[in-house]
Formats: C-alpha cells, sequence, structure tokens
C-alpha cells in the first residue's frame, strides 16, 4: 500500500505539470486566439499527453519485461485517445448542456480523466506490484 501511496503522489506531481500545459493552453488559444474551446481542449490535451507520456513512463510507471517500448507507447496512445474522448465529453456536457465556464468544466473532465489514466496505465502499463 505504501509503494502504491508512492507512485500515485508521483503520478499527481507529474500529473500538475501536465494539468498546467493543458490548462494554460487551453485558456490560451480560446482567450488569446479565439479559437473554439473543443478545438483548443484537444490540442492542449494531446499536448500534455506528449509531456504525460514521457515523465510517467519514466518517473511512475515501471516498465513491463518483455513489452516493447513501441507496444508501450501504443497502449499509452490508445489509452490517451479514449482519455481525450472522456476528456471532451464533459467538456461538452459542462459547457453546452450544464452552462458552466469552459475553465471550470475543464478542472472536473481533469479530474475524470486523472482517474482513468491512473488506473488504466497501472492495469496495462505498469510492472510494479
Amino acid at each position: 500500500m505504501k509503494k502504491l501511496l508512492a507512485q500515485f503522489m508521483k503520478f499527481g506531481a507529474v500529473g500538475v505539470i501536465a494539468f498546467v500545459i493543458d490548462y494554460g493552453l487551453l485558456a490560451l488559444l480560446t482567450e488569446l486566439f479565439g479559437v473554439n474551446y473543443l478545438v483548443s481542449a484537444t490540442i492542449s490535451f494531446t499536448a500534455s499527453v506528449v509531456f504525460n507520456c514521457a515523465a510517467s513512463m519514466r518517473y511512475v510507471f515501471t516498465h513491463k519485461e518483455g513489452m516493447s517500448r513501441r507496444r508501450e507507447f501504443a497502449i499509452f496512445v490508445v489509452l490517451s485517445v479514449i482519455g481525450l474522448l472522456i476528456n471532451n465529453g464533459c467538456m461538452w456536457a459542462g459547457v453546452e448542456l450544464l452552462g458552466v465556464h469552459y475553465l471550470l468544466t475543464k478542472i472536473v473532465a481533469t479530474a475524470i480523466v486523472m482517474v482513468w489514466n491512473f488506473v488504466t496505465r497501472k492495469i496495462f502499463l505498469d510492472a510494479g506490484e
């Protein structure tokens, strides 16, 4: 349990940096450049995934013996695309259905996707106990 908590703390630290990238780019593209919030959300989410992939696989999760880096990356991408669909679904529902500002909606969407990311990466990518 101690190892799992430590791993989750590392995941959280990486996640905070990824969130700053995601949230900052979302606000920048939408507010400064007038890009639609869903397009901005897709671009910002993708940028944060690139950072998150490198940092998570280096500092958070243990490489599974016998799994090629190519397969590891492919699984990471598939899980991230599903996370993007969850993110954009939450963004759309929050903004269009509930009328919540997109930046507040993004915080809730991020929390939901964070749980998805940790659980699925732990199951499919982590060799740890």
